[in-house]
């Protein structure tokens, strides 16, 4: 009767619960770093730049922070973009590189540049096309990031105009 009735030690019954833990552990370890390989924002080289974008000036650039509906922050970079060419601007990209406090680009993107004008009631950005700047003329832009690295050392970026449309 012995042989038929085998009970598992107390040591052997500890140990089985160890095994799916660690799997899990190593499972979790495996998916995290998978997502910040992936989800790590490599610079992108800015394309070179349009001729044309030595004709446009931007000035008096402020950065601000807002919560969006969803509590997310939203980061604003503001200013002026004069045009100072003989060509009407109808739309224009900017290449803006975030770094971190050791000088290392955490995130590299190009955004297109709006311009920000009435709209009914209140002022809105709208896209160049919608709103062209003209030759001599000044507008107030505005380039909007829904997130930045959160190693951004929270100086303002660098920014290079790259691409322009003209009528």
């Amino acid at each position: 009767m012995d042989g038929l009735l085998q009970s598992s030690s107390p040591r052997e019954h500890q140990d089985s619960h160890w095994l799916p833990i660690l799997l899990g552990i190593v499972l979790v370890v495996i998916v995290a770093g998978v997502y910040v390989f992936i989800s790590h924002t490599r610079p992108t080289p800015p394309a070179h730049p349009d001729p044309y974008a030595s004709s446009l000036r931007l000035s008096d650039v402020k950065m601000s922070e807002a919560q969006n509906f969803i509590g997310s922050t939203v980061t604003y970079i503001e200013g002026g973009i004069a045009n100072t060419g003989n060509q009407t601007v109808t739309g224009a990209t900017v290449h803006v590189v975030f770094k971190n406090s050791l000088g290392e680009v955490v995130q590299a993107q190009d955004v297109p540049l709006q311009v920000i004008g009435p709209n009914g009631l209140y002022s809105d950005a709208s896209n160049l096309s919608a709103a062209p700047l003209l030759p001599g003329k000044t507008k107030t832009f505005r380039l909007t990031f829904e997130h930045i690295s959160s190693d951004w050392d929270r100086a303002y970026p660098q920014m290079q105009i790259t691409r322009v449309q003209k009528k």
